[in-house]
């Protein structure tokens, strides 16, 4: 009988998710049913056979003269025509920021790369954004677009934001990303959002930008619907990279995600209805993928969740957490489904990660995982922390109920479970189903939680029982 420790090897090198255990046929209550109910009605959007070449709108090629206007007007004829593609062909292009529009599919040629210009003041004027879960004012998003309807992002080609330790990354202020005491970084500005969101400041009223040093997202459609981004590689995002907000059926496809600066999460989907993430690699400095539905008062305001979250076949390195619930997520988060993915790197902290606390609040709950292989992570498979950042210290509880485990295998790590709720927000309904975790150094943490449930879990080839 094949072993789950050679089951876990032939898992990670070959990319074929066989379950750890023989499956009988779905039962009709079996809540994997729902996952696919909410592939079958995301919308992929269509376009008219129409192209709109931008080297027909004045781009020049070469990676020295600035795009803006020609891809502009590109997208402008584009969606006044009814639709179609604004192709960018092969060669090098240097732009300022890209802003799509309703029926209009950008699409990168295979060996097509475009630059995105490190000249701050090509992201003026100001647009609505989230940042960090608080809506404002502040740079365009490197490609951004705004209530818009079918929109898309394809092709082969390479996206590259051009962030380093000399653009973007050190206004974070971290002297491994380039910053030096005395030069500017985001924490003033970071700072004043916060409370303006907090303060229920109107949201026109918190301009930032030139001189607050809020890096911008690299990809962020805002209250659009039917929304895809497919095949083309991200890299050197300045901040978040793949970050639809407030937005309906959207579809993220077969990216190649390679960014090592600060807070490059690789897809936050925030705030938004019936999401797909399939057959994507993510290499990054911060989550791999992180769902996200505000942060604190903002939050509560704006009371958006996001549900509805199928993600699948995806390929996880670097990154803070590979699949992750959280921080930002006052407004809640329900029905998420992960399955078929392969995670591993010693820089890699964890693999399912849930953070939470008593700022935030939020009804979080109904998550599903299964048959994901992980080779090993630096922290543990499944963390759940409500003591981020602020920890206990708000008013607000956060209700975590429903996380099940089936067929997850681990070759190493810290913890193989490091669950801690709060004493009055106790974390319920945790499930481990046939679940094998293999050179565990710590063992469990188990604090604030009620209901857990191991079946057929084994840590270090022993079988283990819930606490």
């Amino acid at each position: 009988m094949t072993t789950r420790r050679h089951l876990l090897q032939t898992m990670m090198t070959t990319g074929v998710m066989a379950p750890l255990v023989a499956e009988a046929r779905p039962r009709a209550d079996d809540p994997w049913a729902e996952a696919d109910r909410i592939v079958a009605r995301i919308v992929r959007p269509h376009f008219p056979a129409r192209d709109f070449v931008v080297t027909d709108f004045g781009a020049t090629e070469g990676g020295k003269t600035k795009c803006t206007e020609a891809f502009a007007k590109a997208v402008d004829a584009c969606t006044k025509a009814g639709g179609g593609r604004v192709v960018v062909p092969e060669g090098v292009w240097l732009t300022g920021p890209i802003h799509l529009k309703s029926n209009v599919n950008l699409f990168v040629s295979r060996d097509a790369t475009v630059r995105f210009s490190t000249d701050t003041a090509d992201y003026l004027p100001l647009v609505l954004t989230r940042w960090e879960g608080v809506e404002c004012m502040n740079y365009s998003p490197l490609i951004y677009a705004f209530e818009a309807e079918n929109i898309a992002v394809t092709g082969e080609g390479t996206l590259d934001g051009q962030a380093s330790d000399v653009y973007w990354w050190p206004w974070k202020g971290k002297m491994n990303f380039g910053w030096r005491e005395g030069t500017p970084n985001q924490d003033a500005a970071r700072n004043r959002l916060f409370a303006m969101g907090d303060a229920n400041t109107p949201v026109a009223e918190r301009l930032f930008g030139e001189g607050s040093y809020l890096r911008p997202n690299f990809f962020e459609p805002y209250r659009c619907k039917n929304v895809l981004i497919e095949g083309v590689t991200l890299r050197n995002a300045p901040f978040w990279e793949v970050h639809p907000v407030l937005c309906r059926s959207v579809t993220v496809r077969g990216l190649t995600i390679d960014s090592a600066g600060p807070n490059t999460d690789g897809c936050d989907p925030e705030s938004c209805r019936d999401v797909l993430i399939e057959n994507c690699s993510f290499n990054t400095g911060d989550d791999c993928i992180a769902i996200k539905s505000g942060r604190n008062g903002d939050g509560r305001r704006v009371n958006v969740p996001s549900e509805n979250i199928v993600i699948r076949g995806c390929r996880m390195k670097d990154g803070h957490g590979g699949v992750t619930i959280g921080s930002e997520i006052t407004g809640g988060v329900h029905n998420v489904f992960a399955e078929n993915c392969r995670m591993d790197s010693p820089d890699l902290w964890n693999a399912i990660r849930i953070k939470n606390n008593a700022m935030r609040g939020g009804n979080l709950g109904n998550f599903h995982f299964r048959n994901i292989a992980v080779g090993q992570v630096a922290h543990a498979v499944l963390t759940i922390d409500f003591n981020y950042e602020e920890g206990g210290k708000g008013a607000y509880h956060p209700v975590l109920k429903g996380v099940h485990l089936s067929s997850i295998v681990s070759g190493k790590s810290k913890y193989g479970i490091d669950a801690q709720g709060l004493p009055n927000a106790v974390v319920e309904d945790i499930t481990l189903d046939h679940c094998a975790f293999d050179n565990v150094s710590d063992g469990v943490i188990v604090k604030y939680v009620r209901g857990m449930k191991f079946r057929g879990l084994t840590i270090n080839g022993k079988p283990v029982s819930a606490p």
